[in-house]
């Protein structure tokens, strides 16, 4: 495929809001891409292409579409900046970022900033386009101001009954509807007593969040309370998962296989360190499973892929990781291996065990591959009569280390 392809931003207001360098690949396209509300701000004496409104689901019809029009003038219509959660990544992904020439306007999130007086730089931005309702709780805060990009008209209560019932009623909620249009329209309330069952489809929220005082506090660094899972007892404790998660060290759009996922709690801290960074977690019980997908969405991070399966049968099928973490079934035959193996170079490995068994297994690593073995021991202060006195957990051996260019 070749040829350029336009790339305007389209607002509330119309074509009457449009520059004339926007304007002028409307004007001369053969084809005009978009959905249906965009194409009917267009009016038809200034823009004679032939209009086609997207399919659904959008992106799977992105590459039949550009390759049926090939060799016309073609424009894709946008809301907004369409580089900002919008089609040009698709369009980049597909056609190639140097095909693109994008014409943005005023994203929603600039005109919601502009009206609320609230600095662009300082506010978090989640979308929940065509993305679970649940991926909001990990941006939940207290005294966090968000700005939530809406799928339609019952996002607004939809993200109020989720409020109310996860313990942030106290949360102002504001809609900004039809934002830069002559429509404009803001709704102001809160979670716990919102009264509009739907809004106008074009709108934004605006979240000033407030906690409840019974709510737990979940802080942004790993190491979430232990009450934040749900879990039969196979969880990580909170002081030994900091320190596995600091040792795994997550970055940004990286991939983790979480192996004998007990509760989920390595993978769902891990993508809660940043909204790029992905997990799988493989984990053999089904019920296990089901609690893990379970406490992903309450701890925002929907995105979790659980594989249902034994390791290391269940890991084959697996796009290549950056990191590894193995907190169950170390003595599984080839387990280590296959892990070995998957790991690229630079890539990383962290293992926890409290049996000798598995511990002879984790020294014999480490005297090959090298590493860092080291023994994390916690006790807590418990009453003992009238006084007070420590109980030790049983301790963790951990083995972590980071694969060399030259090894196997």
């Amino acid at each position: 495929m070749n040829g350029a392809i336009a790339v305007v931003g389209i607002g509330a207001d119309g074509w009457d809001g449009l520059p004339e360098s926007s304007r002028r690949p409307l004007r001369t396209a053969e084809v005009l891409l978009g959905a249906p509300r965009q194409l009917a701000l267009l009016p038809a004496g200034d823009c004679p292409g032939e209009r086609i409104t997207w399919p659904s689901p959008l992106r799977p019809a992105v590459p039949g579409l550009l390759a049926a029009h090939e060799g016309r003038a073609l424009a894709v219509l946008a809301s907004g900046d369409p580089s900002f959660h919008g089609i040009a990544r698709t369009l980049a992904d597909v056609a190639g970022a140097d095909r693109l020439r994008v014409h943005p306007h005023p994203s929603s999130v600039s005109y919601a900033c502009a009206r609320l007086g609230w600095p662009l730089e300082a506010v978090e931005t989640v979308s929940l386009v065509a993305r679970p309702l649940a991926a909001l709780s990990a941006a939940l805060h207290d005294g966090r101001r968000l700005l939530v990009l809406s799928e339609g008209a019952d996002t607004p209560a939809r993200v109020a009954a989720l409020l109310r019932d996860t313990g942030w009623g106290g949360t102002r909620l504001r809609v900004l509807e039809q934002l830069g249009g002559p429509a404009e329209r803001l709704l102001d309330g809160t979670a716990a007593h919102w009264p509009h069952e739907r809004t106008d489809p074009l709108n934004v929220l605006a979240l000033d969040c407030v906690r409840d005082p019974d709510t737990l506090r979940l802080g942004a660094a790993p190491g979430l309370p232990d009450e934040a899972y749900e879990h039969d007892g196979q969880l990580t404790k909170r002081y030994v998962r900091a320190a596995t998660l600091a040792a795994l060290a997550p970055a940004p759009g990286e991939l983790l296989w979480d192996i004998g996922g007990g509760s989920g709690s390595i993978g769902i801290e891990w993508m809660r360190t940043h909204r790029t960074c992905r997990a799988v977690t493989v984990e053999k019980s089904p019920e296990r499973a089901a609690r893990i997908a379970r406490n992903a969405d309450a701890l925002g991070v929907p995105a979790l892929r659980v594989v249902t399966a034994p390791a290391p049968e269940g890991l084959a099928a697996l796009p290549t990781p950056d990191a590894v973490f193995i907190g169950g079934g170390l003595t599984a035959p080839g387990l280590l291996d296959t892990c070995w193996e998957a790991l690229p170079p630079g890539g990383r490995l962290v293992a926890n065990t409290v049996t000798l068994e598995s511990e002879a297994l984790l020294a014999d690593r480490y005297r090959r591959h090298g590493g860092e073995l080291v023994r994390l021991a916690v006790a807590t202060a418990v009453p003992v009569g009238g006084f007070t006195g420590w109980r030790q957990a049983m301790p963790v051996t951990q083995w972590s280390v980071t694969k060399g260019c030259t090894e196997e």
